[in-house]
């Protein structure tokens, strides 16, 4: 017989926009609700997942914890982690291990247990059986629990999230999902990335991004903080001498 050509079903694509780019942040500020609109298309309409995730400026975290010397609580040498975001939540349409494999979550950084957060001071390398090199880190089997202290930490300030049902279709191929920004949340660029899941695999990607910034009086300090900190300094120290002077004065007329 004639074999017949089946064309197979294209690709399918996902594609999102945030309803605001910028938020700006005063001494009012009590945080702010992001909300985010996107469609997949599939003309094969294969079932679909989406995952949103989005991500702050990275931040170094210092931590140290109590130990006990004799009848005292001490602080323990602080380790310092880095690559943990200042802000991080993934939504998605259901949770992250029915949606793919431990291994794909892992490569793409989806929830908070997969996020790169490393204490590089803490590493050394040692060569082992003479034959290869091994990066190992001197908080040994410690390691996780000062990891999840760092996540316990960002989840208690509101900091760190994941929403299992964040990313709701509201009709056939059109989806909506809300991430909440706390008022301690770090100001610089974000990242959202959006994206479709088949089988167990991400089949499509949108990226988009988030300013947060200062307004007002409190973006003047800031930049000027930044830019100038040595007048800055100059200036803060000034301000603190002529309150102390004031408030010195004050008591002597009283």
């Amino acid at each position: 017989g004639r074999l017949m050509a089946v064309d197979a079903a294209p690709p399918a694509a996902v594609s999102a926009a945030l309803t605001e780019t910028e938020v700006q942040v005063a001494s009012n500020f009590r945080g702010a609700q992001i909300v985010l609109y996107g469609a997949v298309f599939d003309p094969a309409q294969r079932p679909s997942d989406v995952v949103v995730i989005v991500r702050g400026p990275e931040q170094p975290v210092r931590i140290a914890r109590k130990v006990r010397v004799g009848p005292l609580w001490l602080n323990s040498r602080p380790v310092v982690f880095q690559g943990a975001p200042g802000f991080y939540i993934a939504a998605s349409t259901r949770p992250l291990d029915e949606i793919a494999r431990f291994r794909t979550l892992r490569e793409l950084g989806a929830g908070v247990d997969h996020l790169p957060i490393r204490a590089p001071d803490e590493q050394r390398v040692e060569t082992r059986y003479g034959v290869r090199d091994v990066v190992v880190s001197r908080l040994g089997p410690d390691y996780l629990l000062w990891r999840r202290a760092v996540v316990r930490l960002k989840e208690k300030a509101g900091l760190y999230a994941a929403d299992e049902h964040g990313v709701r279709f509201v009709d056939r191929g059109l989806f909506r999902a809300e991430i909440a920004l706390p008022a301690q949340a770090p100001t610089g660029q974000y990242r959202a990335d959006i994206l479709l899941f088949q089988d167990g695999e991400p089949v499509s990607v949108r990226t988009r991004t988030l300013t947060v910034e200062k307004v007002g009086v409190e973006r003047t300090l800031y930049v000027w903080a930044h830019e100038r900190p040595w007048l800055y300094g100059i200036v803060a120290m000034a301000l603190a001498l002529a309150a102390g002077w004031a408030a010195s004065f004050a008591l002597r007329r009283d």
